[in-house]
């Protein structure tokens, strides 16, 4: 996509951190802006703050994890811009803990928002953008714990691997079309992410603050540690407005961080190097005959 101007991006999770970033380089861009964010209040006060910049923007109070919702606020920046030629699925939620501890209602909340808000987010929005047949890009954010794993992160890895996993097949499903996708997949960068259980709904157990959080302590402390000295996020909505410009489906936000990758495929690699050892052919298959 080589044209910003006068387009628009819908963005989910647009009212701090990375969204909100996202909403201003758009912006910025010349581009009308709609902003979905579970926070009303934060949503509100966004797009007062980018209208006084001169965007023309519109906010949405949306949880993505409930499709009718988030159905209704693609329809208001359908009626609103007619046409939406950038999606950003970039709503997100965590819960630490070891995986056999972690309660099974925030493994459902964090899969509901994270891979199905992602889901409902595509299949309302891609049929849109297909039929209107101008060029157009899908932004997924992921996360580095999408391509890397860590521990005491299990639902959160689980739906980032997922969300790079349905980029990749989207994006070889969209070759050749106007439509471009790509998968953000950040390191550490300065949002509230950490804190995101003020936003835990009623019935996944209600909102949760860190202090709360005893079990994780440690934890959070080290996180909100390397929070603190993280990346703006303004330079990761410039990676991403690149890589846009460029139809490139990878965005990562550390080049440290490719050592990681590393050894994570030195590890596959290695699954690949024990057949050498194996035996050179296949034990033949009993049939169920054999086998009385």
């Amino acid at each position: 996509m080589d044209q910003f101007k006068g387009k628009t991006a819908f963005v989910t999770g647009g009212a701090s951190g990375i969204g909100l970033a996202l909403c201003r380089a758009f912006g910025r861009r010349g581009m009308n802006v709609a902003m979905a964010d579970v926070e009303a209040a934060a949503c509100a006060e966004a797009v007062e703050d980018l209208r006084r910049e001169g965007v023309r923007a519109i906010g949405m109070a949306c949880d993505v994890s409930d499709r009718e919702v988030l159905a209704e606020a693609a329809a208001r920046a359908f009626s609103e811009f007619g046409k939406v030629h950038i999606l950003c699925n970039n709503a997100g939620v965590s819960r630490a803990g070891p995986i056999e501890g972690i309660a099974t209602s925030d493994w459902d909340w964090v899969i509901v928002v994270n891979l199905k808000g992602l889901i409902h987010g595509l299949q309302i929005f891609l049929p849109h953008m297909k039929a209107h047949g101008e060029q157009g890009h899908i932004v997924n954010t992921a996360s580095m714990n999408g391509v890397v794993g860590a521990p005491l992160a299990g639902p959160y890895c689980a739906t980032k691997f997922a969300t790079v996993g349905i980029s990749e097949v989207l994006a070889a499903e969209l070759e050749g079309s106007p439509i471009g996708v790509s998968v953000l997949c950040p390191s550490w960068v300065k949002t509230r992410m950490l804190d995101n259980g003020r936003n835990r709904p009623a019935r996944f157990g209600g909102p949760i603050s860190l202090d709360m959080d005893g079990s994780n302590a440690e934890r959070n402390r080290r996180y909100a540690q390397a929070l603190e000295s993280g990346l703006d996020p303004t330079y990761v909505a410039q990676l991403v407005c690149d890589a846009i410009e460029a139809r490139r489906l990878y965005v990562f936000t550390h080049a440290d961080r490719s050592a990681d990758v590393a050894r994570r495929f030195d590890r596959m690699m290695e699954g690949f190097q024990a057949l050498a050892a194996a035996p050179a052919e296949q034990p033949r298959q009993r049939t169920a005959r054999s086998e009385r």
